[in-house]
C-alpha cells in the first residue's frame, strides 16, 4: 500500500466540444430540460444532514423562497419524468420533491434530488451537476465497458445523473465487512480484483472507498457482492498510473488485505485475465458507438500536458507498448490503452484457435 499522496490539485471542469455534443445528440443523451444547475444555487438557506449515528454526511438540505420553490419543484418533477419515463406531464401530479440536498465536498458539488410517488411512498434519487466533458466520457465508458448500464442527460452546462443504488464502500468496509462469512469475504476479494482491473483498463481514477458502492445480490442460496463506481470525475485526468488502481488508496486497505488473505496469486492472475477478456469483448461488441466516443476524446482536451506526459510514460513502462510514446493528449492515451487490451485479447484468441486450444 503506497503512502505517497496520489492526488493533490483539484481537477477543473472541461467544456463539451462539438464532436462530443454531436455524439450525445446521436445517442439521445442530449435532451432539453426545464431547469439548470445554476437555478438550484438560488437557495435561501440550508441545514446540515446527519446520518443515523449523528455524523455529518457532508450534505446540506437546502430550502428556497416560496416564490422559487413552486417553480423549482415543478421543474425537478419534469426532469424526473424525462429521465425515468416518457417525459410527459401526466405523472407529475403523483410526484413530490421531498428534499433537495447539496454536497459541499468534492469537485462536482452536486445536488441530490429525492422524488417520492405519493400513491405508494416509493422514492428515488437523481443528481444535478455541472457539465464536465471528462465526467461524461467516464459515464459513457462505464455504460459500455462495465456490467452496468447508466442513465444520464446533458443539456448545455447541466448534467443529470440517475442514482446508483448500493452500500457506500466506506460504510460497508466499516460496518458490514467484519460480519461477512469467510466465503463472502473470498467472493468480495475476487470482485475487488476485477473492479481494480476494470478501473485500470479504462483509466478511471480516484476509486477510494467512498467513490464506489457495494451491491448485495441475493442468489437462491447465497449473497453475491458486486462493486460499482459512482463517481466518474477522475476519468483520464491524473498523470500517476497508481491513481487508476484502487488498490493503492489507503481507504481500500481492508479490501487489499482480503485479496492477500483469501486469494492465491494464481487466482488473482486468473481473475485479471477474465476481466480483461470481458472488457475486450465489450469493446468489440460496442462497435461504432465506442469508436465514435474514442474519435471524440482523441481530439478533446480533458487533462494538462504534464499529466499526459507522465501517464503515457508510466503506461509504456507497464505494458512495453511503444504506441503510448506517440500520444499527444489524454484521449489518445485512453484510445491506446483500450486498443492494447482489445489487440492482446484478439491475438491470444487467434493463437488458441491456431493451436486448437479451445
Amino acid at each position: 500500500m503506497a503512502e505517497e499522496k496520489l492526488m493533490s490539485k483539484k481537477k477543473p471542469a472541461y467544456p463539451v466540444q462539438k464532436k462530443l455534443d454531436a455524439y450525445l445528440d446521436r445517442y439521445n443523451r442530449k435532451i432539453e430540460i426545464p431547469i439548470f444547475y445554476e437555478d438550484l444555487l438560488r437557495f435561501a438557506g440550508s441545514v446540515v444532514v446527519y446520518d443515523n449515528d449523528g455524523e455529518d454526511t457532508l450534505w446540506v438540505r437546502v430550502y428556497y423562497s416560496d416564490a422559487d420553490r413552486k417553480e423549482i419543484d415543478m421543474s425537478l418533477k419534469q426532469v424526473y419524468s424525462i429521465l425515468h419515463s416518457d417525459g410527459s406531464n401526466r405523472i407529475l401530479e403523483y410526484l413530490n420533491v421531498d428534499a433537495v440536498d447539496f454536497c459541499t465536498f468534492g469537485n462536482s458539488k452536486p445536488f441530490r434530488i429525492k422524488v417520492r410517488n405519493i400513491l405508494n411512498d416509493n422514492y428515488t434519487y437523481f443528481y444535478v451537476k455541472k457539465t464536465d466533458a471528462s465526467r461524461i466520457y467516464g459515464l459513457e465508458l462505464e455504460h459500455m465497458l462495465s456490467p452496468y448500464n447508466l442513465n444520464f442527460l446533458v443539456y448545455k452546462d447541466t448534467l443529470i445523473e440517475e442514482h446508483i443504488a448500493g452500500i457506500p464502500g466506506d460504510m460497508f468496509i466499516k460496518d458490514i465487512l467484519p460480519k461477512c462469512s469467510e466465503s463472502e469475504k473470498a467472493q468480495l476479494a475476487k470482485e475487488f480484483v476485477k473492479f481494480n482491473e476494470r478501473c485500470m483498463i479504462r483509466l478511471l481514477g480516484d476509486m477510494r472507498s467512498y467513490n464506489y458502492v457495494i451491491v448485495p445480490v441475493h442468489d437462491f442460496d447465497h449473497v453475491v457482492y458486486r462493486i460499482r463506481a459512482i463517481d466518474f470525475d477522475q476519468q483520464c485526468y491524473e498523470g500517476k498510473f497508481k491513481v487508476y488502481l484502487p488498490q493503492f488508496f489507503k481507504e481500500n486497505i481492508k479490501m487489499v488485505e482480503l485479496v492477500t488473505n483469501k486469494l492465491q496469486e494464481y487466482s488473482v492472475d486468473q481473475y485479471k485475465i477474465e476481466e480483461r477478456s470481458i472488457v475486450a469483448k465489450r469493446i468489440i461488441s460496442s462497435g461504432n458507438r465506442i469508436k465514435r466516443l474514442i474519435n471524440s476524446v482523441k481530439i478533446d482536451e480533458i487533462s494538462v500536458p504534464e499529466n499526459v506526459e507522465r501517464l503515457k510514460t508510466e503506461l509504456q513502462e507497464f505494458t512495453h507498448d511503444m504506441e503510448f510514446k506517440k500520444c499527444e493528449n489524454m484521449g489518445q492515451v485512453l484510445a491506446t490503452a483500450l486498443d492494447f487490451v482489445k489487440r492482446n485479447y484478439e491475438d491470444v484468441s487467434m493463437k488458441q484457435i491456431i493451436e486448437k486450444k479451445f
